[in-house]
């Protein structure tokens, strides 16, 4: 939200110029109930050996919490406004890790120390690894459910099974002890992974739900977002199921579209059209523009996100006449091959009807009879014909020419 806020050299605080529009963003969390959490990133790591990886997590975790602090939210809201953290990397040895992370731990601001919250991860550390440290330092602790399928102690009962409901006594009071309520993450992994890497994946919608207290926040994570809430209300008929149980093909009447003003074209001679500049009225005010639409339509089946928004109509655009059909068009002539001659005009010239002569002498005599205006023509005729063969169709055995020694 906030570029390079927490960096070394070019980082900055909010409260000068961001103060004003994030107490207006806390006013609406707390008008309708919600709850805002954040979640720092995997460089963020108090156990690191590395002092400025160290110095780093400070100012991050600086950052949000100046940020969560400018929205202003009723008290119990604010509890729950939590900055969750995993603990990172091992660094070949887990116990001088949570050494560090408590010494760095200890010099963090009271505001921070309230919100901090752990996660067990999917990599190395798990729930067993993590739960002492947090009864130790107060620190509540967030149960992952994928990651606790995945990453399991091989000394405890397989986990993610009928062992992690023996911790949860444990786990609740990590955030009762603070007054926060408390939280779990819930994912399923995708049906194709097989290897521990591809089961870290989280699946597009989530079958069932957890065992868990009716009084936390259980938080769904899903590649499909609140779709994957609203299969789970429908499947479970949970309060607002109602709303969108209605499976209708689904037909957009609230979208205001763009306004694209007229172009300049040369037909009117670059006219600029001053009243058609002016965008039109909206036909439904922007504050009443909702996904879903009228009817509140705003599920959609897996596989089925046309319903939300019909697909995009593709015009094919109409195929171009093929190479043989052109051929054919085109004059007789060019049907012609160079090596076909041309056929001659009639003869002028009367047969003898006694003449015994052979063919190829009578011919000869023809040709001698014909008159020499006629011969003329004849060979302009064949000269145009040729030119008019060659340049449509060339023979792929035309000789090349060395021009060099011509």
């Amino acid at each position: 939200m906030f570029p390079f806020a927490s960096h070394k050299e070019y980082g900055y605080k909010l409260t000068p110029f961001a103060s004003e529009v994030l107490g207006e963003a806390g006013q609406v969390v707390a008008e309708l109930g919600h709850r805002v959490s954040v979640h720092p990133g995997q460089f963020t790591q108090l156990g690191s050996p590395k002092r400025e990886v160290v110095e780093s997590s400070y100012r991050d975790l600086e950052y949000h919490s100046e940020l969560l602090q400018l929205l202003k939210l009723p008290p119990q809201q604010d509890r729950d406004a939590i900055m969750i953290l995993h603990m990172g990397g091992v660094f070949g040895d887990k116990a001088a890790t949570l050494d560090r992370f408590r010494e760095n731990y200890a010099v963090l601001s009271e505001d921070i120390k309230n919100r901090l919250v752990l996660e067990n991860d999917d990599v190395s550390w798990t729930v067993h690894d993590l739960l002492p440290i947090c009864e130790e330092l107060n620190i509540p602790l967030v149960l992952d459910y994928h990651h606790h399928n995945i990453l399991f102690d091989a000394n405890e009962v397989r986990e993610g099974t009928q062992d992690i409901i023996a911790l949860y006594d444990r786990i609740a009071a990590t955030w009762s002890r603070k007054n926060i309520t408390q939280k779990m993450h819930y994912s399923e992994q995708t049906a194709a992974a097989i290897t521990p890497r591809q089961r870290r994946k989280h699946s597009d919608r989530v079958a069932t739900l957890p065992p868990c207290n009716p009084t936390m926040d259980l938080m769904i994570e899903a590649k499909d977002k609140e779709q994957a809430v609203f299969e789970l209300m429908r499947t479970f008929k949970l309060p607002g199921y109602d709303l969108f149980n209605d499976l209708i093909p689904y037909t957009r009447t609230d979208e205001n579209k763009p306004f694209k003003p007229p172009k300049k074209t040369k037909k009117n001679g670059g006219f600029v059209d001053l009243e058609g500049s002016v965008p039109p009225p909206r036909t439904i005010p922007d504050d009443e523009v909702g996904m879903g639409g009228p009817e509140r339509r705003v599920y959609w089946p897996p596989g089925m996100e046309e319903w939300l928004r019909p697909a995009k109509k593709i015009v094919k655009p109409k195929a171009a006449p093929s190479p043989a059909k052109k051929i054919k068009a085109e004059p007789a002539a060019t049907d012609i091959s160079p090596e076909t001659p041309a056929k001659k005009p009639a003869r002028t010239t009367k047969r003898t009807p006694t003449s015994a002569k052979p063919r190829t002498k009578r011919k000869a005599e023809e040709i001698e009879s014909t008159p020499e205006s006629e011969l003329s023509s004849l060979s302009v005729e064949q000269d145009k014909v040729t030119t008019k063969i060659t340049t449509s169709r060339r023979s792929s055995r035309a000789k090349k020419v060395n021009y060099t020694e011509e």
